[in-house]
């Protein structure tokens, strides 16, 4: 009996060893894909576990292993605009997502005024329903969650674009992905990660603001309150930082209102606010803001 004993103990520890491949939440069916250029594939295995990845556009295997940290990440070449397609993963496990498109990714941030929909005031968005049947928009709503420490994952999933999940979605993200898929008549993804009265500071990494005498004395001006953090890098970290590897066309900004209380400072904040962003992303132009009605 303590033979057997041991024998099962011995194989638990052994597949105990094996972990399963995962991926973020962001790398999933449904997603869009940035057209024609290197994306990110990435997650967590066994140390030294090797998957092979098969992209159904060209059908092609590529290979990767996860390193001693039990991390992986590989580049793949996507092509034009088109889809449906799907990524098989295989390693100790098999993953497969579907309904991929092959588009234009941006992300939408800010806070009310890029937040605001439907369950928010803005029902005339009901008016758009007879026509989401001819458009081609994937839905990313990233929940909103704080961190001192930037987070490896979020939740959230990528959905279609329809009655149901456009209710609870950004209008403004919204109508600008509209016109987007109209005039280039590509599948467009849209990742609305926005929180209505968030100050600046928390969407830019904390040591940018904390070592920058300026912004520093600026930030204490932002009054603690129950709705919203106010700490600097609180929401990057659990809000951007998750998708920086995600390739992405650009990015849209809708805030100001918050930070109404150090005016002087706004211009050099969101400077440095957008050039961590672009260095992030490793993209030289990335941002369209529409508070300051400009682009940066």
């Amino acid at each position: 009996m303590k033979k057997h004993f041991l024998l099962l103990l011995l194989s638990f520890l052994v597949l105990s060893l094996h972990a399963n491949i995962r991926l973020p939440n962001i790398l999933a069916s449904n997603m869009v894909l940035q057209q024609q250029s290197t994306t990110k594939l990435w997650g967590w295995a066994s140390p030294d576990e090797k998957i092979k990845i098969i992209t159904s556009w060209n059908n092609k295997t590529i290979e990767t292993s996860a390193d001693g940290n039990a991390n992986w990440k590989i580049d793949i070449q996507t092509p034009q605009a088109g889809g449906p397609y799907t990524i098989t993963l295989q390693g100790e496990n098999k993953i497969v997502l579907n309904n991929i498109l092959i588009g234009e990714v941006w992300v939408c941030s800010g806070q009310s005024n890029m937040e605001r929909n439907y369950y928010t005031g803005i029902s005339s968005i009901k008016e758009e329903y007879e026509l989401l049947n001819k458009l081609n928009i994937r839905l990313f709503n990233m929940p909103k969650t704080t961190s001192k420490t930037p987070q490896d994952d979020c939740t959230g999933n990528w959905t279609t674009c329809d009655t149901s999940t456009l209710k609870a979605f950004s209008a403004v993200a919204y109508y600008f992905g509209k016109n987007l898929n109209k005039t280039l008549n590509v599948p467009i993804g849209l990742i609305a990660s926005s929180w209505g009265g968030t100050p600046a500071e928390v969407w830019t990494q904390e040591n940018l603001i904390e070592n920058n005498a300026t912004l520093k004395e600026a930030s204490k001006k932002n009054n603690p309150t129950p709705w919203w953090p106010v700490n600097a890098g609180y929401t990057y970290n659990t809000m951007i930082y998750p998708i920086v590897n995600y390739n992405i066309s650009g990015t849209i900004w809708y805030q100001g209102e918050s930070n109404r209380e150090a005016p002087l400072s706004y211009t050099e904040l969101m400077n440095t606010m957008i050039t961590s962003w672009r260095k992030a992303w490793n993209k030289d132009c990335l941002l369209y803001t529409s508070d300051a009605a400009d682009e940066r």
